[in-house]
């Protein structure tokens, strides 16, 4: 049974799941440049959820071949639309157009995860996690635009889950840890009975 890691990741988020579940964690930025990667596997045809998998394991790899003795959690998140990765936006008017574009449909967030060690991949695990948005109005758009903290959605997206964002769903994935991107239930397992 693991109960120590290294988050691969500045997420707080991350972070706190972890803690929340009782590990001990070391959290290590793995200094990688995500938007980059990302146009690179875009322009190579990689699906958004391929893409998610990809940069979790680009980031638990660099950690672990620094800390080869020591198990290495590495994680993204994309938001797929139509097979069309969206990042978070650059500020409140990409994210009012995003908002826009969801509303009244439903998309995917992929939550990947990869456990590294000794530099490679040991296993890996993913989430998709379909939401709708409600049919919203440009009047609750610009609103909820308006009470969105812009450090928070330049560091977490255009809906803020874990700050309010709840009330845009009509519908919403039953697991939240993914959904705030760390696919838990099934990484837990894994080190549980991992030695």
């Amino acid at each position: 049974m693991i109960n120590e890691v290294i988050l691969a990741s500045s997420s707080g988020i991350r972070l706190k799941i972890l803690q929340d579940n009782k590990f001990k964690v070391k959290q290590i930025s793995p200094g990688i440049d995500e938007d980059e990667v990302k146009v690179s596997l875009i322009n190579s045809g990689a699906t958004c959820l391929q893409i998610a998998k990809n940069l979790a394991e680009l980031k638990a790899n660099r950690i672990s071949a620094k800390y080869p003795g020591e198990v290495v959690i590495g994680a993204d998140q994309v938001m797929d639309f139509e097979g069309k990765n969206y990042s978070k936006p650059n500020n409140k008017d990409e994210a009012r157009s995003i908002l826009k574009l969801l509303s009244n449909n439903k998309h995917f967030l992929h939550s990947a995860v990869c456990v590294s060690r000794g530099g490679s991949m040991i296993t890996n695990f993913h989430e998709s996690c379909l939401l709708k948005v409600k049919n919203l109005t440009d009047k609750e758009i610009n609103e909820y635009i308006v009470r969105l903290d812009e450090e928070k959605m330049l560091k977490y997206g255009v809906y803020q889950i874990e700050a309010g964002g709840l009330e845009l769903f009509d519908e919403i994935h039953d697991d939240m840890e993914a959904i705030m991107g760390l696919p838990m239930k099934q990484l837990k397992i894994y080190l549980n009975n991992l030695k």
